[in-house]
């Protein structure tokens, strides 16, 4: 009986966890986030588009979205281990355009962004093959490539910041300073726009500026070995509705009290966080050259010398 006893605990029977199974994963070897602020990127509009900004007196930047960011890593002469990460971003913005008295017209452009980062993301010389079938996957240059780390990028929806129009005609030599080749943008890119972007012959150009969060993440290939506890069985049972009542799905879900009653100031701070419209009270300090014990408040009038006569006037509070 002990032995049994014995048996079962050194196999795990006595507590959640059962055995330790080796799993092929994406391991983070390197990782770093940023905040970039984008101030006057140039827009390259699609050729409808451009006409109309020809016209303009004004206009508003209303949305920007990211339509993807490619990447190409390379490794770091003299740094093993370390790898340069190339990033183009590309945004999909959206403009009113204000010709005169009258509604806006809405347009869209390219615009671009370029960075470069340095992350860790270790060494191996193993070339990885997989039995996965992927349409047009042989490269030569991936294949050379096989054994380094790959980025991954997470990135939210841009904040829009502000646009400005530019004048070429009234900025001589702005209008030959440009080295955009739209050759050089992928065709899924340029899929998302109606119609064809143009570059050069202008009259007038948008630039617009904007603010990116993003992690950018070096991660590799490899094998862990991990604890396991059991096989991840779905406990709930799928709710749908029926074809005979479809009413039924929706008499389970709540009624949406946030639609008719806006959430509170407060609702939207983190526990503990301060609200930045609400000014706080100046920390207080103590003054250098008393001689007793004492604090007093940031103000001019407390920076007197002398501790008895502060603290006589209720600047100083003694302690």
């Amino acid at each position: 009986m002990q032995d049994n006893l014995s048996e079962s605990q050194n196999r795990g029977c006595g507590t959640n966890f059962r055995e330790a199974v080796c799993i092929h994963t994406d391991k983070i070897f390197d990782s770093c986030r940023d905040k970039d602020c984008l101030e006057d990127i140039r827009v390259y509009l699609t050729q409808s588009g451009q006409e109309v900004v020809d016209r303009a007196i004004s206009v508003k930047v209303t949305k920007a979205e990211i339509i993807w960011v490619f990447t190409d890593i390379e490794s770091v002469p003299f740094n093993r281990g370390f790898y340069s990460i190339d990033l183009k971003y590309f945004f999909k913005i959206v403009l009113h355009v204000y010709t005169g008295v009258g509604r806006p017209m809405e347009v869209e452009g390219l615009a671009t962004f370029n960075k470069r980062v340095i992350l860790f993301g270790s060494d191996g010389n193993a070339k990885i093959f997989s039995s996965k079938y992927k349409q047009n996957a042989f490269d030569p240059q991936q294949w050379k490539k096989t054994n380094m780390p790959y980025a991954v990028v997470e990135v939210v929806e841009p904040i829009t910041l502000g646009a400005k129009l530019l004048d070429v005609r009234q900025n001589c030599g702005c209008g030959d300073d440009d080295d955009f080749d739209l050759s050089s943008v992928p065709e899924s890119v340029c899929s998302v726009f109606d119609d064809a972007l143009v570059v050069g012959g202008e009259a007038k150009r948008v630039f617009v500026s904007l603010g990116i969060f993003s992690i950018i993440k070096l991660e590799r290939r490899v094998q862990l070995l991990i604890p396991s506890y059991d096989y991840c069985v779905p406990q709930k049972e799928c709710v749908g509705a029926t074809d005979d009542n479809p009413c039924d799905l929706f008499d389970r879900i709540d009624f949406p009290m946030d639609e008719f009653y806006p959430p509170e100031r407060c609702e939207f701070l983190e526990p503990g966080a301060v609200d930045p419209s609400v000014q706080q009270p100046k920390p207080q300090c103590k003054p250098v050259s008393c001689k007793c014990e004492c604090e007093c408040c940031e103000q001019e009038s407390a920076k007197d010398s002398n501790c008895d006569n502060g603290c006589r006037h209720g600047i100083i509070r003694r302690s």
